[in-house]
């Protein structure tokens, strides 16, 4: 309490000398240092002043951060943001994921998500978005941000704190290719990973985990499915991206009570089981309900 005491004075006393606005002398000395967003603050209005007490401020903000942490500010601003793009694709009736094959360290040759370090004068999605096209080719996609993963031994070089993204698309509308230093691309089923770098395979199945929450309460999956298709198609797209069984009556019936789909009063040609109907999806339906507060609900 009594060193708490003398450390107020002093930094008030040296901000009077310093002809430091007096608002900074008057706050209380606990709003410093339980504050992180307001010392960023007063940092920048004092270190904005442009006269020749310059290098004091800085030696006086260098003091007042010392009181407040273990070490020198800047070393707070010495580790690495990297992205990881966890890409799932829908194929053959199960689901992929969009891996690389290392050819740089560390974990050279290991299989890993397309991932990379963030550049210093670029926000974390455009790198999510140039990090996916220069190492695997793939562009256009919508991707969506899941977690923040910041484990203090996460990278072996150093502190690197990644964040996941996750799509979903249509594997046959994309051409992987591998670029830059990714040596191969692979789709690989996620019911048969294999071990992955880093802790990629916790950033994807918290990825997997989202995706199917989301795929409960939102028909996001209707773009990987045919302009027509039957019933039987889209319980097959759900039961893998959801990895659970449904009745097929079931199915169909909370399907159809939905009004979601248009029935097209056509049927399949040129299969080697039973013809089955075939549907579309009703967009325009689907946003009158969302707007009176529609969940999918499966």
């Amino acid at each position: 309490m009594v060193q708490s005491t003398i450390t107020d004075i002093f930094f008030k006393l040296r901000l009077i000398r310093l002809n430091v606005p007096m608002w900074c002398a008057e706050l209380p000395y606990y709003i410093f240092k339980t504050s992180e967003s307001f010392r960023l603050i007063l940092a920048a209005n004092l270190t904005s002043m442009k006269d020749s007490k310059t290098e004091v401020i800085e030696d006086v903000l260098g003091h007042q951060f010392s009181a407040f942490y273990k070490i020198a500010i800047e070393k707070f601003f010495q580790f690495a943001m990297s992205v990881d793009c966890v890409i799932l694709g829908y194929h053959e009736n199960g689901i992929k994921l969009l891996v690389i094959e290392r050819g740089a360290e560390p974990h050279l040759g290991k299989m890993a998500l397309p991932g990379d370090l963030v550049y210093p004068n670029e926000d974390v999605d455009s790198a999510a978005v140039r990090v996916l096209k220069d190492l695997t080719g793939i562009r256009k996609v919508d991707m969506i941000q899941t977690k923040c993963y910041g484990q203090v031994d996460r990278h072996p070089v150093g502190r690197v704190a990644t964040i996941g993204y996750y799509a979903l698309i249509n594997v046959d509308k994309y051409r992987p290719l591998a670029n830059s230093w990714a040596d191969n691309v692979y789709w690989v089923d996620v019911k048969d990973l294999p071990e992955l770098a880093f802790d990629h395979r916790t950033i994807v199945d918290d990825a997997l985990e989202t995706l199917r929450e989301r795929v409960r309460h939102q028909p996001i999956g209707f773009h990987l499915l045919p302009t027509k298709f039957t019933l039987g198609e889209m319980q097959a797209l759900y039961e893998a991206i959801l990895d659970e069984k449904f009745d097929k009556a079931n199915f169909r019936k909370r399907i159809l009570s939905m009004g979601l789909l248009k029935d097209l009063n056509e049927m399949q040609s040129d299969v080697p089981h039973r013809p089955g109907r075939l549907f579309s999806f009703d967009e325009e339906a689907y946003k009158r309900l969302l707007a009176k507060g529609f969940s999918f609900g499966l």
